[in-house]
């Protein structure tokens, strides 16, 4: 079993976790103003990289809390977790 360090809570056994999707996406500041095209782009389309990938991940069955996860999609291995509003790492 994979363990997710929670930034709050500490590691955790992954079925306490789930995905929330690709990290660090900025949101349209006035998404009545983007056309369609635009805005599908934002909602549906989303990297899919085969190594490091910065993601948002929620401790659902611990303190509900969002964070930022950078994880390498072939080993699974977390590099590390980040409250969200602190800087990505490089």
């Amino acid at each position: 079993m994979l363990l997710i360090p929670c930034p709050w809570c500490g590691p955790r056994p992954e079925n306490e976790f789930r995905y929330a999707g690709q990290a660090h996406l900025p949101r349209p500041a006035d998404p009545s103003a983007v056309d369609d095209e635009t805005w599908a782009a934002y909602l549906y389309f989303r990297d899919n990289p085969k190594g490091r990938h910065r993601e948002r991940w929620r401790h659902t069955h611990g303190c509900g809390q969002f964070f930022n996860c950078i994880r390498d999609t072939v080993t699974d291995r977390i590099e590390l977790t980040y409250k969200p509003g602190d800087p990505p790492p490089r």
